[in-house]
């Protein structure tokens, strides 16, 4: 049984070489390509404020509920904070909002 170990550290080299290019080729690729651009995905909902505090958005959104319009808020890194309602109500949100001495 001469030459048995051989062929074995052969095959072993050769899958070991295609595992390491198979990961280099398909792999996340750190470091390469544009960086993700901020996320405006509101889904379903548009905005209809952008205020200076997520306290004056909250105090809007209260004056929207008292109306009966459901809304969220969210607060960009700029520290600004948009209102946004569902579209059935955006037309009677951005009135209350304009009105919003807040």
């Amino acid at each position: 049984m001469s030459g048995g170990l051989g062929p074995i550290l052969v095959v072993a080299v050769v899958l070991a070489g295609l595992a390491l290019l198979t990961r280099w080729a398909f792999g996340p690729g750190y470091g390469r390509g544009t960086p993700p651009a901020e996320r405006s995905d509101d889904g379903l909902l548009v905005p209809v404020a952008t205020v200076s505090s997520p306290e004056t958005a909250r105090a809007l959104r209260a004056v929207l509920s008292d109306a009966g319009i459901r809304s969220t808020q969210r607060t960009h890194p700029s520290r600004r904070t948009d209102v946004l309602v569902f579209p059935d109500d955006a037309a009677r949100a951005g009135t209350l909002a304009a009105g919003f001495g807040g």
